[in-house]
């Protein structure tokens, strides 16, 4: 029996060094299969930050309380679930009052929201949101009185109490200007009650989450995951999902299991997009963005991309006009071999406006020869 048990413990010794030896030179494996090895360098990340754990997730919690010490700024008489909040606290106090006779200018009732974080076990601290919910004026300068802080099940996670904290930013005076009072945060307000429980295995599984979905980077991290494990054990079920079966001997080990699985490097996907904010002008560019040959004319500019004579196709590119401007009131762009880039680069040359630009983009995207999402922000 000592024999079987060491070598058990070796064989799960060996499993986890072989995935730490993956870490540190599984970047070397990938680059070679890429000719521009700084290139694929540059785009390897750790599983870790590209996927989360299935069942490893925040709880949002919510309740209603008061903030009092206001100065002169709280809910005014018309404001109903204040005078009754007000009263029924007066009432748990031993404190019998009218609620007719109440003036509650000093106290508003609010909206008390927080993110209960996995893995967070009582007497841990959180912060909390506190909104105003009747016709407070400014929030600036209250106390939170004691809340419960429920979850979607009804049960009190959490407890918040503590001042409010409004912030606010400088003028050009250096003077502090609040820009709206009637929000607020309570810094390390909570404090946890009742913990949830999570569960890392299900059925002997880790199932890990893409935050981004895409099929490609699926595929890759199920392979970086079998290749250094050396054993078939992990597929992906679609686009952002990815089960990984915990061989037996590291049943005991899960979580040092996880710990190296989230640290293998992978050369995640990214589709082909440009996102162009008008208001700015900013404009940002995936690398896989391709433009084919194509005229496009709007009012005085006009934009002709033709064949690269080097190579014969589009997606050569070209980083500048070959044609510039003649006179300040020529407006034609000639580029060759263009992507969205020499696009953008010519059209700037010829002095177009933000909205000139977005405008000839989304006409390049509608007549299908923009190669990638267009997003307009």
């Amino acid at each position: 029996m000592v024999h079987k048990a060491y070598k058990q413990s070796a064989k799960v010794a060996f499993i986890i060094w072989v995935l730490m030896l993956c870490v540190c030179y599984g970047g070397l494996a990938s680059a070679a299969a890429v000719p521009d090895q700084a290139a694929a360098a540059d785009l390897e990340v750790r599983i870790k930050d590209i996927a989360r754990l299935k069942t490893v997730r925040h709880n949002q919690l919510v309740g209603l309380g008061l903030v009092v010490g206001l100065n002169g700024t709280g809910d005014g008489a018309n404001s109903q679930a204040n005078v009754e909040m007000v009263t029924n606290m007066l009432r748990q106090f031993g404190v019998s009052v009218d609620a007719k006779f109440m003036r509650t200018r000093n106290v508003a009732a609010v909206m008390v929201t927080a993110d209960l974080p996995a893995f967070a076990r009582m007497g841990d601290v959180v912060d909390v949101t506190v909104a105003s919910l009747g016709d407070a004026r400014s929030l600036s300068g209250g106390l939170l009185l004691q809340t419960p802080l429920q979850g979607a099940d009804g049960q009190i996670y959490a407890v918040a109490q503590g001042p409010v904290v409004i912030g606010g930013q400088s003028d050009a005076h250096g003077r502090i200007v609040r820009t709206h009072s009637l929000t607020g945060r309570v810094v390390g307000g909570a404090i946890v009650e009742n913990e949830i429980y999570t569960n890392v295995l299900e059925n002997n599984t880790l199932t890990l989450v893409l935050a981004a979905a895409d099929f490609s980077t699926a595929s890759r991290v199920a392979a970086a995951i079998n290749t250094a494990v050396g054993e078939q054990i992990a597929q992906a079920l679609d686009g952002s999902s990815i089960e990984v079966q915990v061989p037996e001997a590291l049943l005991g080990n899960a979580i040092d299991f996880l710990a190296a699985i989230e640290e293998l490097p992978v050369r995640p996907d990214a589709p082909a997009r440009v996102v162009v904010n008008e208001r700015t002008g900013t404009v940002v560019i995936g690398g896989r963005v391709r433009v084919a040959p194509i005229a496009v004319a709007h009012g005085q500019l006009s934009v002709r991309i033709t064949q690269s004579q080097a190579t014969g196709t589009s997606t050569s590119g070209s980083a500048a006009p070959i044609w510039p401007p003649s006179s300040s009131s020529d407006q034609s762009v000639l580029l060759s071999g263009a992507n969205v880039e020499d696009v953008v680069q010519g059209l700037n040359a010829i002095g177009a406006t933000p909205k000139d630009i977005v405008a000839l983009l989304q006409a390049i995207k509608a007549a299908g020869a923009l190669f990638g999402e267009l997003v307009v922000i």
